[in-house]
């Protein structure tokens, strides 16, 4: 298992892997099947794809953690990254088709209408984490503060998590099924900060040798 994780060729794989869902939009873009409402099935494709990259991005620790691999991590920055360039594509789509580019048009949605107010707060969220996702700032910021930083990326589901569910009005399975793995994936690492918080004071404390 370690081989086939460290390989290079298994990066580049789930780099094709995850290309996949924008090649299925261009095949049903030249094929005229992006439904009635092209403009509308895009933006909805990309945003639930941001979402699903999102929740997987955040899989990757306790997978890490119940398997025992810690070359996992090695796809977490990939996986953020195409989380982050759905949710580009998604807000092109709203910018150009459905804005026109207006900014007072964007900024009177952005404030009445609330599912548009969080999923700009969550796309604002997620702008410091595709900035600093290279080793070079890992090494500028300190392994520390880049973690805690790193940490905007629960939120930045959550909000993902609320747009969705604040869109969709009626039909709320799918994205309550995204917010119950959200759950999930964050009692996972309360436990986790809990029995490392345990640890650390169950640790007996050095005594000083009389000299």
């Amino acid at each position: 298992m370690k081989k086939i994780l460290f390989s290079p060729w298994t990066k580049r794989a789930l780099f094709v892997l995850c290309l996949v869902p924008t090649l299925f939009l261009l095949w049903r873009g030249f094929t005229g099947n992006l439904s009635a409402n092209p403009v509308e099935f895009i933006e909805h494709s990309t945003g639930d794809w941001s979402l699903r990259f999102l929740l997987i991005t955040l899989s990757v620790t306790p997978l890490r953690k119940i398997f025992d691999q810690p070359l996992l991590t090695r796809f977490r920055r990939m996986l953020g990254l195409f989380a982050f360039f759905y949710v580009c594509v998604h807000l092109l789509m709203y910018l150009t088709f459905d804005q026109m580019f207006d900014p007072m048009a964007i900024y009177a949605d952005v404030v009445k209408r609330p599912y548009i107010t969080v999923g700009t707060a969550g796309l604002l969220m997620m702008l410091p984490l595709a900035v600093t996702s290279t080793a070079a700032m890992v090494r500028r910021l300190g392994p520390k503060r880049w973690q805690w930083l790193h940490r905007l990326v629960y939120f930045c589901t959550l909000a993902g998590v609320i747009h969705y569910y604040w869109l969709v009005k009626s039909d709320i399975r799918e994205p309550a099924m995204y917010g119950g793995i959200w759950a999930l994936l964050m009692l996972f690492r309360v436990r986790m900060w809990t029995q490392k918080g345990s640890a650390t004071k169950s640790r007996p404390t050095p005594v000083a040798l009389k000299t």
